[in-house]
């Protein structure tokens, strides 16, 4: 015990001066679940320790998300609280960093009509434009992190007990955000270090196409020409540094949107807003999805697409 909670205060030190890198004065605005709620604490601990002016927590009970999409009435999932949309730009107007602890069930919403999920995700999308825009343009800071939860925890580790299963995915967690490390926070910087080479590498290099070949998988991407990668650390409009995911092991790019083709398969589960999809296929020509199989999650992934 004593172990994991020095664990746990080294996690929330690195989400809040790596992941959102609080500044002095600058509200924290904190999406959770339940289980959370243990890291929650620490990170508002050291938020306001590191000059934070308010931490304000937006709790999540999947318990209430199962039950309304099971009982509330279809003309629900087309309606978004705009209140809601409207304080989220107000923090991001006021410069506030977001954090996002992202801790799912993958059979949440197993037994729930895709349609309902679906329309739901389009409403909450639209209402919420300005404020994704933000956040995809690095306006602001934000970073998005993960606890385990006893229903993923045992999807995971299916042959270990409950108990056993959360202790493994806790020790999983902790290994890949680099909070085993005697120093976390400069572990991070020496990987967001070689992060930042592999970009200039790759920015350097201008490739015309990738090519992707394993079992299941052919698919080229045409690049655009100029096209820039990222990866590791960002930079907020304001000048500031963050990681936007921790874990992130990633360099990413823009393909061009008509230089599509082949079909690529997926070697691990989808987790998609409680729903699994797996052993699924996607073809594509001239950028565009024109084939698609599932072995589990067919109806979500239909309507995904």
């Amino acid at each position: 015990m004593e172990r994991w909670e020095n664990e746990l205060n080294k996690y929330a030190e690195l989400a809040v001066k790596v992941g959102v890198n609080v500044q002095p004065g600058q509200t924290l605005f904190v999406s959770a679940p339940l289980d959370a709620a243990p890291l929650v604490r620490k990170i508002a601990k050291t938020a306001y320790e590191t000059g934070a002016k308010h931490v304000h927590v937006d709790w999540d009970d999947e318990s209430l998300t199962y039950i309304k999409f099971q009982h509330a009435p279809e003309e629900s999932f087309s309606e978004y609280p705009m209140w809601r949309a409207k304080a989220m730009e107000e923090l991001v107007e006021q410069g506030a960093a977001f954090l996002s602890i992202y801790a799912p069930n993958p059979d949440l919403l197993k037994d729930v009509d895709p349609k309902r999920i679906a329309t739901a995700n389009k409403t909450a999308a639209q209402a919420l434009i300005n404020f994704q825009n933000a956040m995809m343009t690095d306006q602001n800071c934000w970073s998005i992190i993960s606890v385990p939860t006893a229903a993923w925890a045992q999807k995971v580790f299916s042959g270990l007990s409950q108990e056993e299963a959360i202790n493994q995915l806790w020790e999983t967690i902790f290994r890949i955000v680099r909070v085993d490390q005697d120093d976390p926070i400069a572990a991070w910087r020496k990987h967001n270090d070689r992060l930042a080479r592999i970009v200039d590498y790759l920015n350097n290099k201008q490739y015309k196409q990738l090519v992707y070949e394993a079992p299941g998988t052919n698919l080229t991407v045409e690049l655009v020409d100029g096209h820039v990668w990222h990866g590791g650390a960002s930079t907020s409009q304001s000048g500031v540094r963050f990681n936007p995911n921790m874990p992130t092991e990633e360099v990413y790019t823009m393909p061009h949107k008509d230089g599509v083709n082949g079909t690529v398969r997926n070697t691990k589960p989808l987790n998609y807003d409680g729903n699994i999809i797996d052993g699924f296929t996607l073809t594509f020509k001239d950028g565009q999805v024109v084939d698609f199989s599932a072995e589990e999650g067919y109806e979500t992934l239909k309507h995904l697409l």
